[in-house]
């Protein structure tokens, strides 16, 4: 005879998992959404919360994927893994880039960088593996890390420290049960980029106390003002082997929407990758696949481009924003985010409002000026807020000056 349950007991009454119950919604999503809802309504929400580059996808890129539409090759399943050709591009495309020599047995191609990250974070821990999280860290990465088993160990650098942290903060952050150490550069959220002599520093650690590395290099061709820096595993090649890179097409060729991202490891770790990815969803789609191609074996003009713009706007950004009382803006050095500190705006009235957090400060943006930025809750570090600088020009002059009216 089982063993008698109640109705408060009963795996019925659960009717969440408590692993899926535990997740949040993604903040930078929900930002944007209710931002997008609102201007459906046909108010004039001006939204810095997407990091989504506002440009089109290359017209070569669009073209490519329009062919492979009406090529019946790509109407049916192909490898779990990628297509054999796009790893061969990402092989290439690495090399070209960053300088990192790999086999295409080390490439799995995923749906977007999430999936990447998530799929090494399930490869690489056992339940209670500690993985250390510099923050502010992007919103997915300590979600991933709860969904492998694994725990985050947050480790906080402010804008004293250009939001980088130090192989102290690491050191002191380390136990007996860590095993990756999260590493990315340039930051999203804060737009942080680590030197050369920086990075070799915290590979060195890493290599020293036996950690796995899962660095993100989705933003590797947004780098401003000449900063020297470069891909971890080409500056610490001892490490190399211990390492997983995640990157995509997203952020360097507009292609949020197309979502085809890679995880570049040791063969082994990546086979059993793809093991996971052959049952949790088999191929990216092929059309996807074959517009990847194309974006990775033409050249940077385009991308080069959006970056000329990035840069301008960037510098108009962190301007405007320290025009502000309160609000304190370091220039950032990669990526297309400001990071600024509004502790200063933070315990005292607005318009006979008191707001205490960024969070509620955030709301009462979007309520009282119909901007939309994310809360520094959000990615570990409240008493910040994040603005995506990818939207128009004329759209970003208007938000922040927007901002600068209510807070004058």
């Amino acid at each position: 005879m089982g063993r008698m349950t109640t109705p408060e007991t009963s795996p019925r009454s659960r009717r969440i998992s408590r692993r899926i119950g535990s997740i949040a919604e993604s903040a930078t999503l929900k930002v944007d959404a209710k931002a997008k809802a609102l201007k459906a309504e046909g108010r004039p929400v001006i939204g810095f919360g997407a990091g989504e580059p506002d440009f089109p996808t290359p017209g070569y890129v669009v073209e490519a994927a329009v062919e492979a539409a009406r090529d019946p090759r790509n109407h049916r399943y192909t490898p779990a893994g990628g297509l054999p050709e796009l790893k061969k591009a990402i092989v290439e495309k690495t090399r070209r880039d960053s300088g990192l020599e790999i086999e295409p047995t080390q490439v799995l191609v995923t749906n977007g960088g999430k999936q990447a990250i998530y799929s090494a974070f399930a490869t690489m821990l056992d339940p209670g593996d500690e993985v250390i999280v510099p923050a502010p860290y992007w919103t997915t990465y300590p979600e991933a890390i709860q969904l492998a088993g694994g725990v985050a160990v947050e480790v906080l650098a402010d804008e004293t420290q250009d939001y980088k942290v130090t192989v102290d903060q690491l050191e002191g952050a380390r136990s007996d049960r860590t095993k990756v150490l999260l590493f990315v550069s340039p930051s999203n959220p804060t737009g942080s980029v680590y030197t050369a002599e920086e990075i070799r520093a915290i590979g060195a650690w890493a290599e020293e106390h036996q950690l796995w590395v899962l660095t993100d290099e989705i933003y590797e061709h947004l780098v401003y003002d000449g900063i020297e820096t470069g891909s971890l595993p080409v500056l610490c090649p001892d490490l190399a082997d211990h390492t997983v890179v995640v990157n995509g097409v997203a952020k360097t060729y507009a292609m949020t929407g197309w979502r085809v991202g890679w995880m570049i490891g040791p063969a082994d770790l990546v086979k059993a990758a793809t093991n996971l990815q052959s049952h949790a969803t088999s191929n990216v789609s092929n059309v996807a696949q074959r517009a990847a191609i194309a974006a990775l074996e033409g050249d940077l003009t385009a991308v080069d481009e959006m970056k000329v713009a990035f840069d301008r706007r960037r510098r108009t950004i962190v301007s405007m924003l320290n025009e502000i009382d309160g609000v304190v803006c370091p220039m950032p050095g990669g990526a297309f985010y400001a990071y600024p500190s509004v502790k200063g705006l933070l315990g005292t009235e607005h318009e006979g409002r008191r707001i205490e957090t960024s969070a509620e400060l955030a709301e009462y943006i979007l309520d009282r000026a119909e901007v939309a930025v994310v809360p520094g809750e959000a990615f570990g570090s409240p008493g910040y807020l994040r603005l995506s600088y990818a939207l128009g020009d004329d759209d970003l002059v208007e938000g922040v000056t927007r901002l600068q009216k209510l807070f004058a």
